[in-house]
Parts: C-alpha cells; structure tokens; sequence
C-alpha cells in the first residue's frame, strides 16, 4: 500500500487526499482561510509546474490509478452503503457504469462492468437490508435507495441482461406515486439530492441510458406540476419576490443541490412540461430571471435568499461550488440559453466561466461537489455551448492543477476520499471528459 502511495505522489499527486488524514484546516473555521488557491495561469501571477500532459495516454493511466486506489481502499462492503451515489460505495458503482462507456476503456468495458455491479450490489444490500427505510427517503435520488435502483438497472443493461434491467427500472417507476404528494418529505420535498428534482433527474438519465423513457411522461408530468403546487404555494405564503421558492430543512437556498437552480433545472428537462401550460412557463422563466437577477458582477450567485436580502457574506468568503454558486447554477442558465436562446443566459453562463476560472481552484479537494474537477465541469459545458476552444484549453488547466505539487501540499482531504461527488471517482470520470470534451457532462446533469 505505500508503494501505491508513493506512486500517485511521485506521478499524480494525490497522497493528500486519499491518505486519510485530514488537515487540521479542515477542522476550523473556513472564513480564517482563504477558500481557493491562486490561479497560476491568470494574467500577472507566476506560472505552477506540473508534469502533468493531458494526452489520451497519460490521462487513462491516471484513471487507472485511481481506479486501483478506490478499489483497494474503499471496497464493495454492504456497510459503506450510506452516502448512496453522492458519498457511499454506489457512486464508486456509477463511476464504473460510466467509464465502462468510453471509448478510452473498450478494453476494459466488460471488467468495468463487472466491477459496477459488486459495488451496486453491496449498496442495494444496504438500503434493504441493513437499515430500514422508510417509502417517502425510497425516493432519494443522490442519496438513497432511487440512484442505486437507476444504477443497477444502468449497469445490468451494459452488461446485457434485460430481465434484471427491467426489475431495477420498474422499481424506479414504482417511485413516481409516492413522491407525488406535496408533503411527502417534512424536511422539503422538491430539491435534487431526496427530494423530487432527483426524482426527475434519474428518470431523465435512464432515459438516455436505455434510449427511451424508463418512467411514463405522464408520470414525470404528475410530479413536475406537484412541484409547481408546492413552489407557488411556499412563495404565496412567504410573500417571496419569485413566484417559485422551496425551503430544505427552513433555508431558501438558490444553488443546484439543494436549491431553486437545480429545481428549475429540472423542470426544464422534463420533454413538453413547461409548454404544456403557459401560467407554468412564465412562473418557470420569472424564476429564472429572479435568480438571475442575484448574479453579482463576478459571476457569483448567493447561496440562499438570506444573501440576497442581507448581504451576509464576504466576497473572499463566497462559494464558488457546484452544491452553491455559480458552479452549479451554471447548468440551469445553460439550459434556459438552449431552450429560449436569449444571450443574457449565455452572458450568464460566461460570467459564471469567469468567477471559476478566478476562485474556482478549491482547497477543499478533487471533488466534483465542493472541489476543482467539479469547477472544471463549467468550462466543458461552456465548450460544448460555444465551441469557444478557450474553455477547452482551462478544463485542461484546471485538470494539471490537479497533479501539482501545491495542491498535492496544500489541499484539504475530504471526508469521503474515494467517492463520486467528494473524491477521486468524481475526479476519474471528469479526466475522462477532458479527454472526450465532445461529449463531456456533469455526472446526471446532461443538458444537451
């Protein structure tokens, strides 16, 4: 084990996250630290060394490695279950599910595969056996029982076995009815990670795994105007400046994870929703406008509505995350250019490419969540929007940064080294994306 160590550190750089020890920053207040390393590649700052070449070659023999630690480190036991694909072993099973569909691992599909379904196998065990679950948390996408159903169904189509397939997928669709009910979840039922926006984006990826829709439209439909019901009457009865606004756990939060953004994203997803009925287009694009609207002049966008009306946070301590910020919402104003093509949302999206390319090289780690390869996923989605070569060339960038010594030194170690949305699984399937910008994506959040 420590000559692998000893390998990813003199090759990669990644002893300081996937050690297991965590720096003693991690346990103090993150406002007495700067959140994010200096840009070496910005006009007037000093270049950062790294042996790092982002060729087809040298990017699969990264993969490789940190497939080999992940698998060595964190194995497919039934306990790390928890987490679902956001921090426990069925994100690991994703991220097999996901690179056993690149080009660059033909050779390895079968394996990848294979490997997929030991890790999906241990979660599902997990949520069925070893905790018991209750029918409305069965409908966690990102964090529950619904990702790993999406997964296994995923994973057992790659692998050629419809019969399997079809059982993890018509568990899924099982799932529309109960998650129906406005107040299905006492916490606040509409955001991505449990709540109904998860709901929709995994019905939305099984739709492109399998090529065509897993969950009836007409049920997708059903759920997407119970989360119409339940924004238009929070907003009503909070007096909210935006005719849609949910509340997780009492906090209005904007950001993709757990917020408006990712919930609009959604719904603007779903085939034929929101031209179904013009009073829910124009609460939708009025959402979108108020959220743009919060947009600061470096590109930022509040967390919550708490920022918006009193100013809380400094600008050096802002987040500049996937989960919060610009990072995340990013994938919404994307996709409302898509759809209406307005130049202010693509204005938007730009602004957001700048505040990334500016703050976006994190210290707290890899990741795809809170980290710099899910910073980098803007610049490829950016690529993918304009063509622009610029993009490219800082997803490159930022993917180097990632093999230097300073962020091999200084970088924080997360709490889920070897997971898909705060470790190293996240951090493979991006260096793959790199390499294939063409068809790159945020893990679930496909726009195009």
């Amino acid at each position: 084990m420590i000559m692998i160590f000893q390998c990813l550190r003199r090759k990669s750089g990644f002893i300081s996250f996937v050690s297991g020890l965590r720096s003693h920053y991690h346990k103090m207040e993150h406002s007495r630290f700067k959140r994010y390393f200096t840009n070496p590649w910005k006009e007037g700052t000093v270049g950062s060394e790294t042996d790092f070449t982002l060729d087809a070659d040298t990017g699969v023999t990264r993969i490789k490695e940190m497939i080999n630690l992940i698998s060595s480190k964190r194995p497919a036991v039934t306990k790390d279950g928890e987490g679902g694909l956001y921090v426990g072993i069925g994100g690991i099973a994703y991220m097999y599910y996901y690179l056993s569909q690149s080009p660059l691992f033909a050779s390895e599909k079968d394996q990848f595969i294979e490997k997929g379904l030991e890790y999906v196998r241990a979660a599902f065990l997990y949520t069925h056996q070893s905790v018991p679950v209750k029918q409305a948390e069965e409908c966690a996408f990102l964090l529950g029982p619904a990702g790993i159903y999406a997964t296994a169904a995923a994973l057992h189509h790659a692998k050629g076995s419809p019969l399997e397939a079809e059982q993890f997928c018509q568990l899924y669709v099982s799932l529309s009815s109960i998650c129906t009910p406005v107040d299905f979840l006492a916490c606040g039922g509409d955001e991505l990670l449990v709540g109904r926006a998860g709901f929709l984006c995994g019905a939305l990826w099984l739709e492109k795994v399998f090529g065509s829709p897993v969950v009836p439209i007409s049920d997708l439909h059903k759920v997407c105007q119970t989360i119409i019901i339940s924004g238009r009457c929070y907003a009503q009865r909070t007096k909210s400046q935006c005719p849609l606004m949910y509340a997780y756990y009492g906090t209005e939060y904007l950001g993709a994870a757990h917020g408006l953004s990712g919930i609009l994203q959604m719904l603007l997803s779903v085939p034929g929703f929101i031209q179904s009925d013009a009073s829910i287009e124009r609460d939708v694009r009025t959402s979108i406008d108020y959220i743009l609207s919060t947009q600061s002049a470096e590109g930022n966008f509040p967390f919550a509505t708490e920022e918006v009306r009193f100013k809380t946070r400094q600008p050096e301590d802002e987040m500049v995350h996937w989960c919060h910020g610009a990072p995340g919402v990013v994938y919404l104003m994307a996709k409302a250019y898509i759809l209406w093509q307005e130049d202010r949302y693509l204005q938007s999206c730009i602004r957001c490419a700048d505040i990334v390319w500016d703050k976006g090289l994190l210290k707290k780690g890899p990741g795809i969540c809170h980290g710099v390869a899910g910073n980098a996923y803007v610049f490829l989605t950016l690529y993918r929007l304009t063509q622009d070569e610029m993009y490219l060339d800082k997803a490159r960038q930022f993917a180097s940064f990632l093999f230097c010594e300073e962020f091999l030194t200084c970088s924080r170690s997360p709490d889920s080294p070897f997971s898909l949305f705060e470790g190293i699984a996240g951090t493979a399937c991006f260096i793959n994306d790199v390499l294939q910008p063409s068809s790159a994506s945020f893990p679930f959040m496909n726009i195009f």
